[in-house]
């Protein structure tokens, strides 16, 4: 893989990821279109980061570092995620953060066995 790929994998990424957690909002209840707006907004913003800058990492400094990167950038966007929700969703049966860790989770795994695949 070189840096011109990264394009196609961010918007591949970012398009998998909407997917898979509009699907589980819906699962979970979250079904105001506000809020799965809100789902979809707040992905477009933290997905390129966490999907790009673990690449970056890897290509720079190896495989190890891109996994301590995508730890911690996880965590940030499970955080910043959950802080979002808190602020903007109208949905209140399940807690912003318990929403994101959910949503983050789901994404996350699906996504590894989709890549798998």
């Amino acid at each position: 893989m070189n840096l011109s790929d990264l394009p196609k994998i961010m918007v591949k990424c970012l398009l998998l990821t909407i997917i898979i957690e509009v699907i589980i909002s819906v699962i979970i209840g979250i079904r105001n279109k506000k809020d799965i707006l809100n789902v979809i907004l707040v992905n477009v913003m933290t997905n390129p980061l966490v999907v790009s800058l673990p690449i970056y990492i890897m290509m720079k400094y190896g495989m190890r570092y891109r996994m301590y990167s995508l730890i911690v950038l996880e965590i940030l966007a499970f955080a910043s995620e959950g802080f979002v929700y808190s602020k903007v969703l109208n949905y209140k049966k399940i807690n912003p953060y318990v929403i994101s860790l959910i949503l983050n989770l789901g994404s996350y795994f699906i996504g590894e066995i989709i890549n798998r695949l």
